[in-house]
């Protein structure tokens, strides 16, 4: 049975699950309150940090233009334009064993598609969350539903895989951010 976590949660992944290397990573939402006339399109993402908390280099930023780090540990299994159906929207593979020795944390968001434009923001979606999963087995390890109200935020970072004394945890963040793409870019040290 899956583990639930509230924000700033953490949990252990791998110490209580020995042997595990492959994990998917899904997450998912709803936008069922918003009448604009404009589709919505959500973009997972996954970061690759050192110590500081920045990539080492643009290719450290795993997205629906990048669908793979140069290491093969982390890959994104394509873009969701619509959310439509149950489950998960999109999906990241973690190869746990091939993560770089330099990568101490990986960071999951979730980013809506010209958002400004389109006048939308993480008030008008619902139901998101994040899911590990054990790749081998199909077994959801850890579940974090996310419960906040945003409003105008534009991305959400939410969760990370890290390392600590050896082993993988993960952390339930759920933290917003105004400016989309390009603030969570600056905050992680890409150039977009």
């Amino acid at each position: 049975m899956a583990v639930s976590l509230k924000k700033g949660q953490k949990v252990d992944l791998t110490k209580g699950n020995p042997g595990l290397k492959e994990i998917l990573v899904g997450l998912g939402w709803d936008t069922n309150r918003y009448d604009g006339g404009a589709a919505f399109d959500l973009d997972s993402a996954a970061f690759l940090l050192g110590a500081n908390g920045k990539v080492t280099d643009d290719g450290d930023f795993v997205f629906y233009n990048n669908l793979k780090h140069s290491s093969g540990s982390v890959t994104h299994l394509g873009d969701n334009l619509t959310g439509a159906g149950e489950g998960d929207d999109e999906q990241i593979k973690v190869d746990l064993s091939k993560v770089p020795a330099n990568i101490e944390k990986i960071d999951f968001t979730v980013t809506i598609h010209e958002a400004e434009e389109r006048k939308q923001s993480f008030g008008q979606v619902e139901n998101a969350f994040i899911r590990v999963v054990n790749a081998a087995t199909n077994e959801e390890l850890i579940r974090y539903d996310l419960s906040e109200d945003f409003s105008i935020e534009t991305a959400v970072v939410i969760g990370e895989l890290y390392r600590h004394g050896g082993e993988w945890k993960f952390n339930a963040i759920g933290s917003g951010f105004q400016g989309g793409l390009a603030a969570l870019g600056k905050n992680f040290g890409v150039n977009i």
